[in-house]
């Protein structure tokens, strides 16, 4: 299937600043230089913020990771998780299509999807509430068949059924998730044959669903108007009473350690700033490949451009003020002491 952005593109994108510190803490799990392996959960939060990935979300994103614009739009268009156009406000239903849910009746799914919200996939309803389209395993084959709205599986549908939770997601209600016909969680159709005496009523609904039902995001964008998603239980256990814990015997006091100079090297932020040599273009023998430094890529080759460097020895004599120097005009601070670009320059400008 060819996949191209849309021809109807927003002029901008920003993150919300809840979601800016969501996407600089993913990147933050990888190696220095190596962002860009947070390309794809930058992208769907990108998305899910906005409803579907737009051409200034993913430049965004590339800007973000000093990545060129084609490696994210490559990302954006191979996976068919990313909405390259507008999908509806309410909710776009991803409909299950692949052998068990066909069988048990998917194709009365999409029937109703063409009958409610529109003739073919991905075109939103006259309303602009809704959209949907065909998709292949959501493995909940256990279940079929079953759809995906917005962040949860509607599972053991009908027909009919569907047609309700449309109206009902319509109406500004949110259906329980999970199985539709009153199955606890994945048994069998005609009850449980064996571990009767299982008990699973520590809580209403198994464990995706109790999650979904007490985080309630499952058609809502991240787009800074939800309660935080990423520690839902601390509001609850903080509102919960402890039982004071007994009190520890007393120790004998231990005698004191002699304390220790300090011996930390101070950060960039710490050095008064001092402007290097800077040149105002490349030397006529050409520039040097700035990207052979680690941590250095296409993006930020031209950043330091601009600033004005263009050679391995310009860096490679940079001092303490210096270095705090060009750390101010970086977005990404500190990563010239992590990745020691003055010894990696020092080596290359021998070359």
């Amino acid at each position: 299937m060819l996949r191209r952005l849309y021809h109807d593109q927003p002029e901008t994108f920003a993150f919300t600043p809840d979601n800016q510190k969501w996407a600089e803490a993913q990147m933050k799990k990888f190696p220095e230089g190596r962002q860009a392996s947070a390309v794809i959960p930058l992208l769907w939060r990108a998305q899910e913020q906005h409803g579907w990935l737009t051409r200034p979300a993913i430049e965004y994103v590339g800007q973000m990771l000093d990545l060129a614009y084609i490696r994210v739009l490559e990302v954006a268009s191979f996976y068919f998780m990313f909405q390259l156009q507008p999908v509806g406000s309410i909710a776009h239903i991803q409909v299950c299509g692949t052998l068990s849910c066909m069988i048990c009746g998917a194709e009365d799914l999409i029937g109703v999807c063409k009958d409610k919200i529109a003739e073919k996939a991905h075109e939103v309803s006259a309303d602009g509430k809704f959209s949907w389209e065909e998709v292949e395993c959501l493995g909940s084959c256990a279940n079929a068949p079953m759809a995906q709205i917005g962040k949860d599986y509607y599972e053991d549908l009908t027909a009919a059924r569907l047609s309700e939770i449309i109206d009902e997601l319509a109406a500004g209600q949110v259906p329980v998730p999970g199985p539709q016909n009153g199955r606890f969680a994945a048994e069998p159709l005609k009850g449980l044959t064996t571990l009767r005496g299982f008990d699973s009523g520590k809580t209403k609904y198994n464990a995706s669903v109790q999650a979904a039902v007490e985080i309630g995001d499952t058609v809502k964008r991240i787009d800074g108007t939800e309660v935080p998603l990423l520690t839902p239980w601390v509001k609850d256990a903080a509102a919960k009473p402890t039982k004071p814990k007994p009190a520890a015997k007393p120790k004998a006091a231990k005698p004191a350690a002699k304390p220790k100079a300090a011996a930390a090297k101070p950060s960039a932020a710490d050095v008064s700033e001092e402007q290097p040599l800077t040149l105002d273009a490349a030397r006529e023998t050409g520039a040097d490949d700035l990207k052979k430094i680690s941590g250095v890529g296409p993006k930020l080759e031209g950043v330091l451009n601009d600033l004005g460097f263009w050679h391995f020895d310009q860096i490679a004599d940079w001092t303490d003020a210096q270095v705090a120097w060009v750390d101010s005009r970086l977005k990404f601070k500190g990563r010239i002491i992590r990745d020691n670009w003055m010894a990696q320059a020092k080596e290359l400008a021998k070359k």
